[in-house]
């Protein structure tokens, strides 16, 4: 099974749950704030976007949401001193057309990436568990959270090509490298 983001973090739960229904797992950068070692910081970034969309829709939100995820390093003082981003930088509408119904920008998905995976489970299991990340995104929040993840089952992270969408080809609009991705997943999933 390969697996990425908040699917990720569905299938170390599958793993956990189920652990003889999986042989093999590639979970690509889960986006678990738990592990990381500024959890509180990153969940008050994560509730900055949520306001901002609140506040003032999708595209301050969205402009919020790739602000925080792109942030390089840990959630500083410094990251939180910066003024909201402009939705225009990103091509994103500024204007509000009112509507709320956006799961990813809302506390939704909070289940997602405040998720607790069960760790002595998935690395109990018999499964082949994989955490892999982004070599673009290594210092990032999803990066950093596949880096913490490996760590605590005792292994390093499996760098692929590209970033957190590096299977995407270029209609996706964050085009990421899909033919060096599928090499790189299909050279780790022959390893097993």
């Amino acid at each position: 099974m390969f697996a990425s983001s908040g699917g990720a973090v569905t299938a170390l739960a599958l793993v956990a749950a189920y652990p003889d229904d999986v042989s093999t797992l590639v979970a690509h950068e889960p986006p678990l704030i738990p592990v990381l070692p500024d959890a509180a910081a990153a969940e008050r970034a994560r509730a900055s976007f949520r306001d901002a969309y609140q506040a003032r829709g999708w595209g301050a939100g969205m402009a919020a949401f790739i602000a925080m995820t792109s942030w390089r390093g840990e959630f500083t003082d410094e990251y939180f001193a910066q003024a909201a981003p402009d939705p225009a930088h990103f091509g994103l509408p500024a204007e509000d057309d009112g509507s709320r119904d956006n799961p990813l920008l809302s506390d939704r998905s909070w289940a997602i990436s405040s998720y607790r995976p069960d760790l002595d489970a998935v690395a109990a299991a018999p499964a082949r568990v994989v955490i892999a990340v982004g070599e673009e995104s290594l210092d990032t929040f999803t990066g950093r959270s596949a880096v913490a993840t490996a760590g605590r089952l005792g292994q390093q992270a499996t760098v692929f090509p590209s970033h957190h969408g590096g299977f995407l080809g270029g209609e996706s609009g964050y085009a990421g490298q899909p033919e060096a991705f599928a090499h790189k997943l299909r050279e780790v999933l022959d390893r097993g």
